[in-house]
């Protein structure tokens, strides 16, 4: 695998590590095609959750500006071909997965890098950690799902106002507003993530999966329909032995052992 992932297997999960701290782990399409073969991967080996973060100073300052430099180019690159053949996959594979996949922004988090991190399931960031969106800064718009992240959970005038001006969003802010989960001194801030995925993928991944997808289509979904959907899912996930697992648990007051079946 290139250089610019790093990966390291936990067992039941993995830890994907953004590998360009030099360039602030801002993304070329090496480092691209890596960290979609190594979610990929996590899938195809049947890890139960996935753990993201960066290495050095930086989660990841978005896209590598060096590669778009108008001096070296011809004309214009065509950007939305980069949308459609990295980030927006990207973006469908992180929240497609089934499994939790956890995001540990461990500083900046810039531009496409800080909707990529938006697109994880949960987010904990340093406390130094810092989410800007500066597209604006260079004439572009949110990408990465950022429209649609910023609006479904900040709402259409936070979304706009940040969008415009890219200004920078501590973590504590973060927190406070419902754009991550929680903010976490940085000298804390692996620990407690790696605890986190460890557990949830010790658990009842199948139940998680099918949380995952209800909570995304409860963006759309009328109240009936989220209702009908509740109730196909709890079907299934009434069917699976991490079910009947986790009721004799309870009933015989001990500690469930959950395989993600």
């Amino acid at each position: 695998m290139s250089g610019t992932i790093l990966c390291e297997d936990h067992g039941s999960w993995v830890e994907v590590t953004l590998n360009r701290p030099d360039k602030l782990n801002s993304f070329n399409d090496e480092m691209h095609v890596a960290l979609r073969a190594a979610l990929e991967g996590a899938i195809t080996d049947g890890k139960r959750a996935v753990l993201l973060t960066g290495a050095g100073r930086g989660f990841c300052a978005g896209q590598d500006l060096g590669d778009r430099d108008p001096a070296r180019m011809d004309g214009p690159p065509d950007l939305g071909h980069t949308l459609t053949t990295f980030y927006n996959p990207l973006v469908r594979l992180i929240r497609d997965a089934k499994f939790p996949v956890i995001c540990a922004v461990n500083g900046v988090a810039a531009g496409a890098g800080a909707n990529v991190a938006l697109a994880c399931d949960i987010v904990l960031a340093a406390d130094t950690a810092r989410f800007v969106q500066s597209f604006a800064n260079v004439g572009l718009v949110p990408d990465g799902g950022g429209t649609w992240s910023l609006t479904q959970i900040l709402g259409p005038a936070r979304a706009k106002a940040l969008a415009m001006t890219g200004t920078p969003v501590t973590a504590a802010e973060a927190e406070a507003w419902g754009l991550i989960w929680k903010s976490v001194a940085a000298a804390e801030l692996m620990a407690e993530a790696r605890a986190l995925t460890g557990k949830l993928a010790n658990g009842p991944t199948r139940g998680f999966a099918h949380t995952k997808k209800a909570i995304h289509a409860a963006a759309t979904n009328t109240l009936d329909e989220q209702l009908e959907l509740e109730a196909r899912y709890q079907k299934i996930c009434g069917e699976t032995a991490d079910y009947s697992e986790g009721v004799s648990a309870f009933l015989n007051k001990r500690a469930p052992r959950f395989r993600g079946q």
